[in-house]
């Protein structure tokens, strides 16, 4: 290879790098796998691979070799303590999982789960899930432990739980009636573990 094409060689491999590093990165992008790097801020690892969990521009630490995200805007993610609203998304007999809405007050910078267990969600007895909260529903929760970016959450403190919750029937709002919810298209009846200011700003 003669000097000219060691030159563009170099050129290309330098333009390679300096794009890879202005690419814009979104929650699931795959950026490295844990043999090569350590996984850094904004990021999850999954079967081995190392992936954005928010958006924004990929950085890579020749010192440590680990791999973070520089948020495009300030990073807001759970931590343990928060307090966080979400949607149900599937319930079972001992465990629920919860889509993270917000954080605090603030929108997340990406796309969080977390998971509500039996053993968490109530300071009484509680013999099923489904007794606590329905996929839809909207639930108000606390972070109790956010170790390798697991979110667990509980429920059991008087202002948390579901906050708005739907009828499993029809799909229409259940609204609070005593101690249990009713829907006012159907007229059926359902019970939830609720925040003490379930309906608020919606009734």
């Amino acid at each position: 290879m003669d000097d000219n094409g060691i030159r563009k060689k170099k050129q290309d491999t330098h333009d390679e790098k300096k794009n890879e590093k202005s690419q814009i990165i979104i929650p699931g992008d795959k950026l490295g796998v844990i043999e090569e790097y350590v996984p850094g801020q904004g990021t999850f690892t999954n079967d081995g691979n190392i992936i954005s969990s928010v958006i924004g521009k990929k950085e890579i630490s020749p010192k440590t070799r680990s791999i973070s995200i520089d948020p495009a805007r300030p990073l807001t993610m759970p931590t343990l303590g928060s307090l966080v609203e979400g949607q149900v998304i599937s319930v079972q007999d001992k465990m629920a999982n919860i889509r993270i809405l917000k954080v605090g007050e603030e929108f997340p910078s990406g796309f969080f789960t977390g998971v509500i267990h039996i053993s968490t969600a109530s300071d009484d007895y509680v013999k099923v899930m489904p007794f606590v909260c329905k996929p839809g529903d909207i639930v108000r929760a606390k972070v109790i432990s956010d170790k390798n970016r697991t979110y667990q959450l509980s429920t059991a403190e008087k202002n948390l739980g579901v906050i708005h919750g739907f009828c499993s029937r029809c799909g229409g709002s259940l609204f609070k009636r005593g101690r249990i919810l009713q829907c006012n298209a159907c007229q059926n009846t359902e019970e939830r573990k609720t925040a003490n200011d379930y309906g608020n700003g919606v009734q």
